[in-house]
């Protein structure tokens, strides 16, 4: 294939996670299943943060940003694999892509940043618990929610401008089933130094100061919660941030371990079925986590589908 005119828009297909005519209803019965589970368990989230006012709390306002964000996350990838699986059709136009790699990006920073934020919020609680609702006042809150959303939106911008500089052939496989950047980037005809270094510099950038700020967050919540002295004050303590600990862990291991298995292995096929874990499961399981490890939560969705179940 020849690089394409500068003046043609390429065409990128998808090629998905597998080629099989065989397997291909299997794929669409799987993936629409674990979507319409994301969607529902985190609007079912949403819902009983809204309905139940003993909710309205910085930590469960950061969490209802989360589910929102995450259903939008995954609403940038599945439905479009849904609908090629559906129609036999592998296409996405160059504007397309772009944008799909565009809203990707905005809201994995999203996630990224909304957990940040989740883990101050659990710090100021246990460090400062006599002044927490001063510090964490809902001006704050909307500031810092303002900000996360404007860093998100802003922050994908340099990688999605520096992809429509790069010229591609006439037609473009994608040995993934969305538009994942480092993917494209390895199928551009022209030179990607560039975009390659605003990559490394935004994953850094977007990695780094967030893990660096949970992790001072925890070790200055562990360092306050030793000083109890009792095993249930320690207890108590500990069990208000199990649930936001179990998200950072699942969030950070699937990314860590799709960037590893991309490395290790340079086999485009294993880094699609890598994703998924990211893209899609993370998304799913972060309701359950919440709802099963929060007593708090469990008795608003117990009131919720009540409400909703019983008759008027």
């Amino acid at each position: 294939m020849q690089p394409g005119n500068h003046s043609q828009l390429p065409i990128f297909l998808l090629l998905g996670l597998s080629e099989k005519p065989e397997i291909q209803s299997v794929l669409f019965g799987l993936f629409l299943s674990l979507y319409l589970v994301t969607v529902f368990g985190n609007l079912l989230i949403i819902l009983a943060i809204i309905t139940d006012s003993h909710l309205h709390t910085p930590m469960y306002l950061f969490l209802s940003n989360l589910s929102l964000s995450d259903i939008c996350f995954t609403s940038t990838t599945i439905p479009k694999m849904l609908l090629n699986i559906q129609t036999q059709s592998k296409a996405i136009t160059y504007t397309g892509c772009i944008t799909q790699m565009y809203f990707f990006t905005v809201f994995g920073l999203l996630d990224n940043l909304l957990l940040t934020m989740m883990a101050y919020d659990r710090f100021v609680a246990i460090c400062h618990p006599l002044h927490y609702t001063v510090i964490m006042n809902l001006r704050l809150c909307a500031q810092l929610l303002l900000l996360t959303w404007l860093i998100s939106v802003l922050g994908a911008l340099p990688e999605s401008l520096t992809i429509s500089w790069l010229s591609f052939c006439a037609i473009v496989e994608i040995q993934h089933y969305f538009c994942e950047l480092p993917e494209v980037l390895k199928l551009a005809c022209s030179d990607t130094f560039i975009n390659n270094v605003v990559l490394c510099l935004v994953t850094g950038v977007m990695g780094f100061f967030p893990l660096t700020s949970i992790l001072l967050s925890y070790s200055r919540i562990v360092c306050s919660v030793l000083k109890i002295s009792t095993t249930g004050g320690k207890y108590k303590a500990f069990s208000t941030c199990g649930s936001h600990l179990s998200m950072v862990s699942l969030f950070y291991r699937t990314c860590l371990g799709v960037y590893l298995s991309s490395t290790w292995t340079h086999d485009s096929q294993t880094g699609a079925f890598a994703s998924v874990l990211y893209t899609v499961v993370t998304p799913m399981l972060n309701p359950f986590i919440y709802s099963l490890r929060n007593r708090d939560m469990k008795r608003a969705l117990r009131k919720l589908l009540c409400n909703t179940l019983s008759p008027q």
